[in-house]
């Protein structure tokens, strides 16, 4: 290289050159615009930072204005979705009322009790927890581990404990310094006389409804309103134990009721019942106890019965009352209508005689006598009731009564027509109306056969021949809410002069015929037996099963009791199965009611 000489004053020198290093180079020699200009690289470069810069501000943008919307536009609504989600509405139930006995007895009430839960998510000591959970409250260890250590936040272990065993079991698991276990306000039903009279009451269930006998069907009375009560809630929307409460509704208790049994004659008929299918081999038994003249219940029962306060067994059939819920034939007990029904109608009176052979002609069939006569005799109306003879019964109804008058007579009676009874599930029956009457039709249901119905219309057509005539319905409620409910009469059955003929033949039945095992001493009994033949399921009769029951009323002159006795599916004849009970409760049912004797 070679360098010209220059001046060297501080000015640049100025330099002659003929070759130059690469350092030396032009810029535009190593890509760089000589004149101040920039690259086609760096002004992509450039443009593509502005475009990110861009796109990061737009989301940004969209970011912040919806924080602005769901805070000041939507707010509200978020707030309330958001509370509805961690809070849950539970039930609080109100008391039922209180069931009283015609005496005043409480029969079923409410009392306090409390619920036991858990979060199985604070339980610290599941397996000490479960240990004192099963000595308080039953069973074992292991029924409750599983409850203490699940995945959810609410579970329970459980409902309706007593105050005092819920206080028990809360102080022995603080003493542990157990965790996670909480308690809830609550109801049950208790029975301050155990079992008796739990079918006619009926059971409530855990929550608080009543699900069979007076506790269903009077439920609307008894239930009151339920309050309700906000709870926190986890995110699957069970509540969070020991979370946040508050009350928003009250509970409003129901009314209390006064029904018409009498809780010691119930007991009476309830042990006589039981006691009595074992002894007759019987397949149930039933008992229904009224007084005649207001058609109250004082008591009723059918078997199988069931403990009301351990509702964890009941037998099938056992929630059922049935002389209300199955029909039977009533057999000889019917023969009292049919002799009503020729007395008011005017066609014969308890004197009139007829000539009755030792077997009558009912349809295709020849009908006889229990006693097996064979012979002609002579027989009164009131000794055809005496005898209970099917033959003389069926000949007054085919040669005297006829079909007219006689289903004209059963339906004043109410027979084939629900009783109205307060009580579920009462059926109609099986009662043939007059144009479906065929040649054996009259004859056979004048003593009890080819009809079927639920007991509780005998007991009312019954109760009207104790009643002067006069038609009652058959009921438990007597007042609700401290008011005194009014059943209203539902006319006549046949006239007073009928009615006390009627009664009269009955006494003579208890004193002289098949009804003398249901003597009370020293009282005045009316009464009639009926031991009706049992079909099978080919509604062919089968021989040695009957239905055999006693019905009758005391004092005849003026009668306050009235009592109904049946056996199913017995061997027996009523004489020697079904009186002797009517006569063990209707002995009690007297004596309770303060009916003075009277030997009539």
């Amino acid at each position: 290289m070679r360098y010209q000489s220059g001046n060297r004053d501080g000015r640049r020198g100025r330099y002659d050159v003929t070759g130059a290093s690469y350092d030396e180079a032009p810029r535009s020699r190593r890509g760089v615009p000589v004149r101040g200009g920039r690259s086609p690289q760096h002004s992509s470069y450039d443009q593509m930072v502005r475009i990110v810069f861009l796109v990061l501000g737009f989301i940004l943008l969209l970011v912040v204005g919806r924080l602005i919307y769901l805070q000041v536009v939507d707010a509200k609504y978020l707030s309330t979705r958001a509370a509805a989600q961690r809070t849950n509405e539970i039930t609080i139930h109100a008391k039922r009322g209180t069931i009283y006995d015609r005496n005043g007895n409480v029969l079923a009430t409410s009392e306090d009790c409390k619920t036991i839960y858990c979060n199985p998510q604070e339980v610290n000591d599941p397996a000490e927890a479960a240990s004192v959970l099963a000595d308080e409250l039953g069973g074992e260890d292991t029924d409750y581990v599983d409850k203490l250590m699940g995945d959810n936040s609410f579970t329970y272990i459980k409902r309706q404990v007593d105050d005092d065993v819920a206080k028990s079991v809360q102080e022995k698991l603080e003493k542990k310094k157990i965790s996670g276990i909480y308690y809830l306000n609550d109801v049950k039903r208790v029975y301050p006389y155990g079992a008796t009279g739990g079918q006619v009451l009926g059971i409530v269930g855990t929550d608080g409804n009543g699900l069979s006998g007076l506790e269903l069907y009077y439920n609307d009375v008894l239930e009151g309103t339920d309050g309700k009560m906000m709870v926190e809630t986890g995110s699957g929307g069970t509540p969070i134990a020991g979370g946040n409460s508050q009350v928003v509704k009250k509970a409003k208790n129901g009314k209390d009721i006064v029904i018409s049994l009498d809780i010691d004659v119930q007991k009476i008929a309830e042990d006589t019942i039981v006691q009595g299918v074992k002894d007759y081999k019987a397949d149930s038994g039933s008992v229904m106890v009224t007084d005649p003249k207001s058609g109250e219940i004082i008591a009723a029962c059918s078997t199988p019965l069931f403990n009301i306060t351990d509702t964890s067994q009941i037998k099938e059939g056992a929630l059922n009352l049935k002389p209300v819920s199955s029909s039977y034939e009533p057999g000889s007990i019917f023969k009292v209508l049919t002799a009503a029904i020729g007395i008011d109608n005017g066609l014969v009176t308890p004197s009139s005689t007829f000539s009755v052979p030792g077997k009558v002609k009912v349809g295709d069939d020849l009908v006889g006598d229990d006693d097996g006569r064979v012979a002609t005799m002579n027989m009164s109306l009131r000794e055809i009731l005496r005898r209970s003879s099917n033959a003389g019964m069926a000949l007054v109804a085919q040669d005297v009564i006829g079909e007219e008058k006689f289903a004209n007579g059963i339906a004043k009676f109410k027979i084939g027509t629900k009783t109205g009874i307060d009580y579920p599930g009462e059926v109609k029956g099986i009662v043939k109306q007059l144009n479906q009457y065929d040649g054996a039709s009259l004859g056979s249901m004048s003593f009890g056969q080819s009809l079927a119905i639920p007991l509780d219309q005998m007991v009312k057509a019954i109760g009207s021949i104790a009643n002067d005539g006069k038609i009652v319905t058959p009921h438990f409620l007597v007042s609700k809410g401290g008011k005194k409910v009014a059943w209203k009469s539902e006319g006549r059955s046949v006239s007073k002069k009928t009615a006390d003929e009627v009664t009269d033949m009955m006494r003579t039945v208890v004193k002289d015929g098949t009804a003398q095992a249901a003597q009370v001493k020293g009282y005045d009994v009316a009464g009639k037996t009926g031991t009706g033949e049992q079909a099978d399921d080919s509604g062919k009769y089968v021989a040695f099963k009957y239905v055999s029951s006693l019905i009758g009323f005391a004092n005849a002159s003026d009668p306050k009791v009235l009592v109904y006795v049946g056996l199913n599916g017995t061997p027996y004849l009523a004489t020697s199965s079904a009186a002797p009970l009517f006569s063990t409760i209707m002995s009690e049912a007297l004596s309770d009611m303060g009916v003075t004797p009277d030997a009539g």
